[in-house]
């Protein structure tokens, strides 16, 4: 083991991490108890499991880093690392035609090979509204928006979305799923054109259109192509997805989009404090009402493309 290019940091709320030139050594942070530490060890040994299972499908078309062993007496995971940048929409936007075909190509085979893991379910009826804080968007709207300077173009829309979003529901299906699919756990190589996917921690059961319009397919624009490549990809044996003309499926993609946004326009609404008197809490508040404001323009872009209501 190289020893040149040691790294150490905090990775999230539980776990301290070691960098090396080739290998990640992860550990449950110092100031964890006993009882939290158990629980640290059995995740990884959950993780491993999970990494263990995709990687044996040995795809070409994507990269799995291995979770090569956790030690239960010393409360350590050693993994490969996984190299390459974070997949954001300023790298991929530079990439040749060829390079995001690749990407596209490699987003859609991974998705198949986890949803196929394991049985997937039936078919069945869910309320888009269980995904979201609904009760803090609801009380945002009704409660709140009016001590922020929204328009009140602004304040209508957002308050048609709640409602649609609050009575929307679409048939589908649990699939095995990654279940984080953000730029922060793809990793994108462009020197060997190589994609890989990490942090499996979240993989569960979840209905199956979550990870095929997810926040890092959303971020780059590219939940059609992967979406459409999907649908050539997996065993139609197994289940059925329908074409990328069907109106229901254009209101799953829309509102999988939508609800995407909301969850970074909640979160954004939390961190609001009112009564600001220090200046970086000014700033702050100044700077999550502009952000709320670029995903309000982003749904509106959603709703033009993909049409009004519901229906």
């Amino acid at each position: 083991m190289a020893f040149e290019n040691l790294i150490n940091a905090d990775h999230g709320r539980e776990t301290k991490v070691t960098y090396y030139d080739e290998y990640i050594l992860k550990q449950p942070l110092d100031n964890m108890g006993e009882e939290a530490r158990k629980k640290w060890l059995d995740k990884q040994h959950r993780t491993k499991s999970v990494i263990d299972e995709i990687a044996a499908v040995g795809n070409p078309a994507y990269y799995i880093p291995k979770m090569i062993a956790v030690n239960d007496w010393d409360f350590k995971a050693l993994e490969e690392r996984a190299f390459g940048y974070h997949l954001t929409y300023d790298l991929y936007s530079k990439l040749s035609e060829r390079q995001k075909f690749e990407i596209i190509n490699s987003i859609s085979s991974f998705l198949v090979d986890m949803n196929e893991l394991r049985p997937v379910g039936s078919l069945q009826k869910h309320k888009i509204i269980k995904e979201l804080k609904f009760n803090r968007l609801d009380s945002f709207v009704n409660d709140k928006i009016s001590r922020w300077p929204f328009s009140e173009s602004e304040k209508s829309f957002v308050s048609r979305i709640r409602d649609e979003v609050a009575s929307f529901e679409y048939m589908t299906r649990l699939a095995w799923s990654h279940s984080d699919l953000n730029s922060g756990n793809v990793l994108y190589d462009p020197v060997k054109s190589r994609i890989a996917f990490i942090d499996f921690a979240e993989a569960d059961y979840r209905f199956i259109y979550r990870d095929i319009f997810a926040p890092i397919q959303i971020e780059l624009d590219l939940y059609e192509d992967v979406y459409k490549l999907y649908n050539k990809l997996h065993n139609h044996g197994l289940y059925y997805m329908p074409c990328f003309e069907d109106r229901e499926l254009k209101n799953i993609m829309k509102y999988r989009i939508i609800v995407a946004l909301l969850k970074r326009f909640i979160k954004a609404a939390d961190d609001l404090r009112i009564n600001a008197v220090s200046e970086k809490t000014k700033i702050n508040n100044q700077n999550k009402i502009e952000y709320m404001k670029l995903q309000i323009q982003k749904m509106r872009y959603i709703e033009s493309v993909y049409g009004k209501g519901t229906k």
